[in-house]
C-alpha cells in the first residue's frame, strides 16, 4: 500500500530525461531583427534614390544615343540615295556620250571611205533643227555643186547642244547634183532627241 507524503511537504522534484535528437529551438530576437531590418529598408531607399538619378542619366543618354544613331543612318541614308542618283546620272550621261561618239566615228567613216573624193564642206548649208513627231531631230540640208561637172555627195552631219557637245551624228548621201545646179537633202537624228539641238556640217565630200 502506498503511502502518500504528509500534507503540506514538498514532493521531490523528479528528474525527466532530455531528447538529445531534437532540434535546439531558438527563439527570434526581436532587437536584433528589428534593427537588420530597418538597416535593410534603409540601403533600399538609399539604392532607390541612386538609382533613380542613375536611371535618369542612362535614360538621358539612351535617348541622346538613339538621337544621334537615328541622325547619322538619316544621314547615311541621304549620302546613298543622293550617290545612287550621281551614279545614275553619270552613268546615263556615260552611256549617251559613248552611243553620240560610236555614231560620230560611224558618220566620219562613210565620208573618208569616198576613194579621190573632193572637200566640199562649202557647198552645203544647213537649216534649223526641228523634232519631228517621233522625236528625232531633223535639219534640211542644201548642196550647191559648184563644180564643172555632175557629182555626188556624203555629208557628214553632227547634233550637237548649245555648248557643241555631239549629241548624234549621221551621213548623208545626196545623189548626181548638175554643176551649177542645188539640191535638198534631209539629215535625221538616229535617237530622240530634245532641249536645244543644232546642227553642224562635220565634214563632206563630192566625188
Amino acid at each position: 500500500m502506498d503511502r502518500q507524503p504528509p500534507t503540506g511537504a514538498s514532493r521531490p522534484t523528479r528528474t525527466t530525461a532530455q531528447d538529445v535528437t531534437a532540434p535546439a529551438v531558438r527563439r527570434p530576437r526581436r532587437a536584433v531583427a528589428g534593427t537588420l531590418a530597418a538597416a535593410v529598408l534603409g540601403a533600399a531607399a538609399l539604392a532607390g534614390c541612386s538609382s533613380s538619378g542613375t536611371a535618369s542619366k542612362v535614360a538621358s543618354s539612351a535617348a541622346a544615343a538613339v538621337g544621334s544613331g537615328a541622325s547619322a543612318v538619316a544621314s547615311a541614308a541621304a549620302s546613298a540615295a543622293s550617290s545612287v542618283a550621281g551614279g545614275l546620272s553619270s552613268a546615263v550621261s556615260s552611256a549617251v556620250a559613248s552611243a553620240a561618239g560610236s555614231a560620230e566615228a560611224a558618220a566620219s567613216s562613210a565620208v573618208s571611205h569616198v576613194k579621190g573624193g573632193l572637200d566640199a564642206k562649202g557647198d552645203i548649208t544647213a537649216g534649223t533643227v526641228t523634232i519631228g513627231s517621233d522625236g528625232k531631230a531633223e535639219a534640211t540640208l542644201t548642196v550647191t555643186n559648184h563644180g564643172q561637172q555632175s557629182d555626188r555627195y556624203v555629208i557628214q552631219v553632227n547634233f550637237t547642244d548649245d555648248s557643241g557637245n555631239v549629241l548624234d551624228a549621221t551621213a548623208v548621201t545626196v545623189p548626181d547634183v548638175a554643176a551649177g545646179q542645188s539640191a535638198q537633202a534631209t539629215a535625221r537624228s538616229n535617237r530622240d532627241l530634245s532641249g536645244s539641238v543644232k546642227v553642224v556640217v562635220a565634214n563632206a565630200v563630192r566625188y
